[in-house]
């Protein structure tokens, strides 16, 4: 299994080779050259296979450079009931029938990234031993996938994690947990903007091909593909978790900013895993919900970024669906060009009277929805009160997006985002009280932080990346 990029001209490349890449050397993001397939007598098997045994059997069919004794030993190391709290790892909780919600968020950070940012923690760590390497980790983080990194990366000799943050626009438990990390290898450097502004610099940053070879840059954020193939394995899980056959459709509500967790869902169902729907749930900052209602995709600026309950998903620029036009002009890299040239001069490009467009629904079962601050608070109330469980702001989008499309004899799973202990303020003005956190978070935002801020300027994180760096 070799991966090509999105736009065309970067070289084919193994799996250990784009997993320290980040961004393609051409601007794109790596995508397998095909797609495997699973057929029905793999799917029945793996419906009975542990959590690990199944992330083996999945990861195997697109890693094809790491030999299957350490692939599963990786598997088996990283999918533990001592790091996620159960053996299930992902369990499922059925809140009604046919309405189910796939637990994603009791790893050590309490977010669905842990899923896959640790598996990426000892995969960076195997290969990096293995190579002889280092690695300069540069990522941005809109909330939960910077501690997750640095939770997974923390302490690692060979890597060092220079995450970037919008500073003052995530949750004080969020910010908490970054900036109180004190490992030398990781630094947080809090941005004067929005997440966009900091995924931009990680772009600019990946554009500059000679500091990027110089410095060893990496990436974390969902562009990195590594990541996508681990969150494959829990759509897999929770299909088989809330189906009785492998002839049954589900359907899935993913609240979604980046595009990343529903793109996995949109790979498993490209292998062949029956889903109907895949239902993308966006908050106020809603540019994905306008494309695939009106076909037209309009990225804001960072003052049209709005600021919400849902802070994660307060993204405008969706790096991830790059990889989704790509798939929905069957691979032909020359229009994704044209479309994100379109986009970096207009800001925008209108796919609403293509056949790509027309057909989208039908050919990958993608629909959409928006929330408001207003829409989550009730959804919480209404979930803490119909079936006893407190569920965090993002996951109330996605359920709201659930019991907008469930369909009749088919299982909607809500994919959950974190824990409600994330967003005390939140889940305050919802219920009256407090959510529970675990013990080892107690007091955590009166904890001395240590971050730096600086200006939204690639130029400027340069510098900062030179200077911390070994023989600055």
């Amino acid at each position: 299994m070799n991966y090509i990029s999105t736009r065309g001209i970067a070289q084919s490349a193994s799996f250990c080779e784009i997993l320290l890449e980040g961004l393609a050397a051409d601007g794109g993001l790596a995508v397998p050259q095909s797609c495997p397939r699973v057929s029905d007598a793999e799917l029945e098997i793996w419906r009975y296979l542990s959590y690990p045994e199944l992330a083996f059997e999945i990861m195997r069919k697109f890693v094809s450079d790491i030999g299957p004794r350490d692939l599963r030993a990786l598997a088996i190391a990283t999918y533990q009931e001592s790091v996620f709290g159960s053996r299930e790892i992902t369990p499922l909780t059925t809140l009604e029938p046919g309405l189910h919600l796939l637990r994603l968020s009791f790893g050590p950070s309490l977010a669905f990234k842990d899923i896959a940012m640790q598996w990426l923690g000892h995969l960076f760590q195997y290969v990096l031993e293995t190579q002889k390497r280092e690695l300069t980790i540069l990522g941005a983080t809109s909330g939960d996938t910077g501690s997750a990194a640095e939770y997974a990366l923390r302490g690692k000799k060979s890597v060092r994690v220079f995450m970037l943050s919008p500073f003052g626009k995530m949750s004080a438990f969020q910010t908490a947990q970054m900036y109180s990390i004190e490992d030398p290898n990781i630094f947080n450097i809090a941005i004067h903007g929005v997440f966009d502004d900091a995924q931009d610099i990680v772009k600019a940053v990946n554009a500059d091909v000679a500091f990027k070879l110089r410095h060893h840059i990496g990436s974390v954020n969902s562009i990195n593909w590594a990541r996508i193939v681990a969150q494959v394995v829990y759509y897999f899980k929770g299909y088989f978790a809330a189906s009785e056959s492998n002839r049954q459709q589900v359907s899935f509500a993913i609240p979604s900013g980046n595009f990343g967790n529903i793109y996995a869902g949109h790979m498993a169902r490209k292998m062949g895993l029956p889903i109907a729907q895949l239902v993308c749930a966006t908050n106020e900052n809603d540019v994905l919900h306008e494309f695939f209602q009106k076909g037209r995709y309009r990225v804001r600026t960072t003052a049209q970024t709005l600021k919400t309950s849902s802070p994660s998903m307060d993204i405008s620029k969706a790096s991830n669906f790059e990889r989704f036009v790509f798939d929905l002009f069957d691979g032909d890299s020359n229009e994704v060009v044209k479309l994100w040239a379109c986009l970096g001069q207009d800001g925008a490009f209108d796919l609403s009277q293509t056949p790509q467009f027309k057909g989208l629904r039908e050919r990958f079962g993608v629909v959409s929805c928006s929330s408001t601050h207003t829409d989550r608070i009730s959804t919480i109330r209404a979930v803490k009160a119909q079936y006893g469980i407190v569920v965090d702001p993002h996951t109330a989008d996605g359920i709201k997006g659930a019991l907008q499309y469930i369909q009749k004899d088919v299982p909607m799973v809500a994919l959950e985002t974190a824990l409600p202990a994330k967003f005390a303020d939140t889940i305050q003005e919802a219920l009256g009280t407090l959510p529970d956190r675990p013990a080892r978070f107690a007091g955590i935002e009166n904890r001395p932080q240590r971050y730096d801020e600086l200006p939204a300027s690639a130029a400027h994180v340069m510098t900062y990346i030179s200077q911390h760096s070994p023989g600055a």
